[in-house]
């Protein structure tokens, strides 16, 4: 069964995916950074499942559930029932956040809080296959921990490291400055913070090996005791273990390079990352901007394309080029720069994806060519025909 799981971009997300990948095969994991964008992405997601026959797995972890998410609920629950038994999906969504269960009410899902424990509130959705858990005592990557039975029945309890993850993730999301993990939830987050797009951008089918990778072998150290400032100090030993890794075998490594000027180099060869416009130009989404840099003097030096432009998620975009077309490019876009290196905005002023990027980019930089039958003078040159 192919099992999907969009979960929050922070600390809480990103504990919420480790945990369920180790006891699931997670076919892909989509990081949602703001609640606005939840909306088109479970619509995307319920059109797919719509026309999917085989039944999947989703699970929404961290989300925080606004009025399209519960509307996406319900409208799961009632596409779901009118699916053969055998063809159902199964929905699981855990949740933490005190306004999902205002926001359940305000739909008629009302709360079944747990009798053994009130805090967890249960929901139900008509469908037996949907099950939607908050529960306000436990941050997301607990309840993916201690729920996990709901999506994997055979998982067993993980080792201490994963244990060590939970309760240093779980202390810091609900700022339980009291308990003794609370510091190194602390060390988990600042490191998170400062890798989690800077080496292995989002939708690199490295990206959440490399980043829970990172998590797990962090919880490790504070299992063994270590304070904050030596986890830190530890840091660049555990990305550089966790690079080799990952270039294990790549004949184009080079081992006496710096960890982010090593994995450019592969970055530079990803489908995924990049997509050709029209023009051959290449879009990419959400990079980080020194990574961006980097990989797309890679990409044009390769001759894989002549311009390449990155879309940021608030709306601004950074072209770069070998043929003097960067300016060119980023005027159409209210910007300026350099001849090979400028930058404008979105006419919206965001992006959501790498496809909302590109639809939003494509039209305004190639452009169609006029329909002449649109013209209004088409008309008068029929009748003069």
């Amino acid at each position: 069964m192919n099992v999907t799981q969009l979960t929050h971009h922070d600390l809480d997300g990103y504990g919420a995916s480790t945990v369920v990948g180790l006891f699931r095969d997670v076919r892909r994991v989509v990081h949602i950074p703001r609640y606005a964008d939840v909306g088109p992405v479970v619509e995307t997601e319920l059109k797919r499942l719509e026309r999917t026959k085989a039944p999947e797995l989703l699970i929404l972890t961290d989300l925080g559930l606004e009025e399209v998410a519960v509307t996406f609920i319900r409208r799961f629950a009632q596409m779901n029932l009118k699916r053969e038994a055998e063809r159902r999906h199964r929905l699981v969504v855990l949740d933490h956040h005190a306004s999902s269960i205002d926001q359940l009410r305000a739909q008629k899902l009302e709360p079944r809080p747990d009798p053994e424990r009130p805090a967890l509130n249960r929901f139900d959705a008509g469908d037996p296959n949907t099950v939607v858990l908050i529960d306000a005592e436990r941050c997301a990557t607990r309840m993916a921990y201690e729920q996990r039975a709901l999506y994997a029945p055979e998982a067993g309890a993980g080792d201490a490291d994963l244990a060590a993850l939970v309760a240093a993730v779980d202390a810091l999301d609900l700022w339980r400055k009291d308990r003794p993990e609370f510091l190194g939830g602390l060390a988990l987050d600042e490191a998170f913070w400062d890798n989690v797009s800077t080496l292995i951008p989002v939708g690199h089918p490295w990206h959440d090996r490399f980043v829970s990778g990172l998590l797990l072998a962090l919880a490790a150290l504070l299992r063994e005791g270590l304070d904050p400032a030596r986890i830190e100090a530890r840091l660049g030993a555990v990305r550089l273990a966790l690079v080799d890794d990952l270039m294990a075998g790549d004949p184009d490594d080079d081992a006496q390079l710096t960890t982010r000027m090593r994995v450019a180099r592969a970055l530079a060869r990803s489908e995924e990352l990049f997509r050709p416009l029209s023009d051959g130009t290449l879009l990419s989404f959400g990079l980080d901007s020194g990574a961006f840099q980097r990989i797309s003097d890679l990409i044009m030096e390769a001759g894989r394309a002549k311009r390449v432009v990155n879309v940021q998620r608030v709306g601004t975009l950074s072209f770069r080029s070998n043929n003097e077309t960067a300016l060119e490019g980023a005027r159409k876009f209210r910007g300026g720069g350099h001849r090979d290196a400028a930058g404008g905005r979105l006419q919206s002023g965001a992006a959501f994806s790498l496809a909302d990027a590109i639809a939003q980019v494509e039209p305004v930089l190639n452009p169609p060519a006029p329909d002449p039958d649109a013209s209004p003078f088409a008309a008068l040159r029929a009748l003069k025909g």
